[in-house]
């Protein structure tokens, strides 16, 4: 406890003067320690204008000495270290604890991220966007805004490091993924040559549907490339080089495998022929809109440049009213675009496609909604995954 002088009382020493603080056992317990011996106490000291440690309970103090006290633990055991002491830091690596890099003399309140940029000067080889640092080699990875003072560690911190390989940016995967299906769909539509003999090159389908189609997918397609250019807001500015073949594979495979035969000269048409045709169209264009409605409430969610994350809520457009109900309605809604699709071709290997669509992203929309309850309390409690009330 430290106490306050009161400069306009005099000294006085004939009367007894009340203790500056509780009784003795309370003051020792309301730090949380026990009293110690006298010789260990801290000292009184009377020189003018300096602030004097407040004596265990029962010393009486002169009324030079303010009544009132200001708690502190440092009082009794020493001032704490001082504020803005450089620290130093140990990189390890994760799995084989060897020490990769020591940091010395690094600001308390550096960034992860500028920890990184530390670290490549030495590993150049390893730079920032492939890295992970955690506190534990089996940990989650640090985020690059944490702050080194406000981690649980002392001064010397110890971080470990995994390599998260090669990396590409989500814009440049993006654009590979959704310029493929466009332009193999386009190739089926205009039977090029090779693909269903020389009697059919270049020839066109006498259903209308086939058109319909072809208008559909390549819609669908440019819009996601319009709104990586100019909608999308990626909170991870890369992601590994090797997923991208995967993606690719996944979304140019099936590509290919429904254009062929969409497109085949001897395709049928819907079983319930034009209605079936017309229904289908009209769900494929309100979950389009609605994809692109809940696109952009989103990116209105997330300023430019930032990390921040917030509880989406439904806007005056009525496409994201489903936010009511769903945490992710943007899948909801890419899901029925493709099941609109799969209706207006009667096609197996769309229903397929969306089949697998639906599964990958009732994952994600798992995933974000655990992490939507995790890091809001106040998060609307009715909203499911991705389905309304059931899923």
């Amino acid at each position: 406890m430290i106490c306050l002088w009161d400069s306009q009382n005099s000294w006085d020493f004939s009367k007894p003067r009340e203790p500056c603080g509780p009784e003795p056992a309370e003051a020792w317990a309301a730090l949380g320690l026990s009293r110690p011996p006298p010789e260990a106490r801290p000292a009184l000291h009377w020189a003018r204008r300096e602030v004097p440690p407040c004596l265990p309970p029962r010393v009486f103090l002169p009324p030079v000495l303010s009544r009132h006290c200001v708690h502190s633990k440092a009082s009794v055991l020493g001032d704490p270290a001082p504020r803005g002491r450089p620290q130093e830091v140990e990189i390890l690596d994760a799995k084989t604890r060897e020490k990769l890099c020591f940091l010395d003399k690094v600001e308390p309140h550096a960034t992860i991220a500028e920890i990184k940029n530390l670290f490549t000067k030495t590993h150049p080889q390893w730079y920032p966007a492939r890295q992970s640092l955690r506190l534990d080699p089996k940990g989650k990875s640090l985020k690059d805004e944490d702050v080194l003072q406000k981690l649980p560690v002392g001064t010397t911190a110890t971080l470990y490091f995994r390599d998260l390989g090669a990396q590409i940016s989500w814009v440049t995967v993006f654009l590979t993924e959704y310029a493929g299906p466009l332009f193999i769909y386009l190739l089926f539509y205009f039977r090029v040559p090779f693909i269903y003999g020389h009697k059919y090159d270049f020839t066109s389908s006498r259903h209308t549907v086939v058109h319909l189609a072809c208008i559909c997918h390549s819609f669908h397609y440019i819009k996601r490339l319009l709104e990586t250019l100019f909608v999308h807001r990626f909170s991870h500015g890369t992601m590994p080089l090797r997923n991208i073949f995967k993606n690719c594979t996944y979304y140019w495979g099936f590509a290919a495998w429904m254009a062929y035969y969409i497109n085949h000269p001897l395709y049928t048409p819907p079983t319930y022929g034009a209605q079936q045709v017309k229904l289908a169209l009209a769900i494929f264009v309100i979950c389009q809109l609605g994809n692109f409605s809940i696109h952009m409430a989103l990116r209105d969610l997330r300023p430019a440049g930032s990390k921040t994350r917030k509880i989406p809520y439904p806007t005056k457009n009525p496409f994201t009213w489903l936010f009511l109900l769903v945490s992710c309605p943007n899948y909801t809604y890419e899901v029925g675009s493709w099941i609109g699709f799969a209706i207006m071709t009667q096609c197996l290997p769309v229903a397929l496609f969306s089949l697998v669509g639906f599964t990958q992203m009732t994952i994600w929309a798992k995933g974000k909604h655990r992490s939507y309850l995790k890091e809001f309390r106040d998060y609307p409690p009715l909203r499911m995954p991705i389905i309304p009330f059931l899923l």
